[in-house]
């Protein structure tokens, strides 16, 4: 069976489930989508990745990769094989040496990995088929902000707003980075950097 070669495109809010997030999957020579629902902690792992931040101490994932690091053994790529009652099933295909491994995983976990030993995901075209959508150019995900709206939607109530932050300096702001990170306040800290990213852009 053909495989198909994914690419995260990010995470927004369900509109479906509340308290869960869509992570969404694009196949990389196509227009469709996956969006497959996880919940909050798994969204978190997945977007300290996709933000580029670096925790002062190893979450579970991380722990995971510098653990799999330290004994030789390589996440080779992640296959998402099957579709069952609209829960997807996925399986990671490791290397230790001449040996390859195959573990089975949760999607939300197998991603998290597979973004932090950079590795490929895959898939199949029945997946595709049956769980593939084409989104409106117009929806919130194809215009790149699924990533405001996870963390508009998960800590609009803890921290400071787009606003507030506009009124800080540079120097206020990366100082109110770096505390955010040794607080493991990941989303707060994603909100701070894009910020100053947008500063840097001017």
């Amino acid at each position: 069976m053909k495989r198909i070669k994914l690419n995260v495109l990010g995470i927004s809010y369900s509109q479906t489930q509340s308290g869960a997030y869509a992570l969404v999957l694009t196949e990389e020579e196509g227009e469709r989508r996956i969006p497959i629902i996880i919940g909050g902690f798994e969204a978190q792992a997945i977007a300290i990745q996709l933000e580029g931040l670096t925790p002062p101490r190893p979450l579970t994932h991380d722990l995971f990769h510098n653990f799999a690091n330290a004994f030789g053994i390589s996440l080779r790529e992640v296959e998402i094989y099957r579709l069952e009652e609209g829960v997807f099933y996925a399986k990671l295909i490791c290397r230790n040496g001449s040996r390859e491994i195959t573990i089975d995983a949760r999607t939300s976990d197998a991603i998290a990995l597979a973004l932090r030993f950079k590795c490929p995901i895959y898939t199949n075209e029945e997946i595709m088929a049956k769980s593939g959508i084409v989104l409106d150019a117009n929806s919130e995900i194809e215009k790149g902000n699924f990533t405001k709206s996870y963390k508009q939607e998960k800590y609009q109530d803890k921290t400071k707003s787009t606003s507030e932050l506009e009124k800080l300096s540079v120097k206020e702001l990366k100082k109110l980075l770096n505390e955010s990170i040794d607080k493991e306040n990941y989303e707060k800290a994603s909100l701070i950097r894009d910020e100053l990213k947008r500063r840097k852009q001017e």
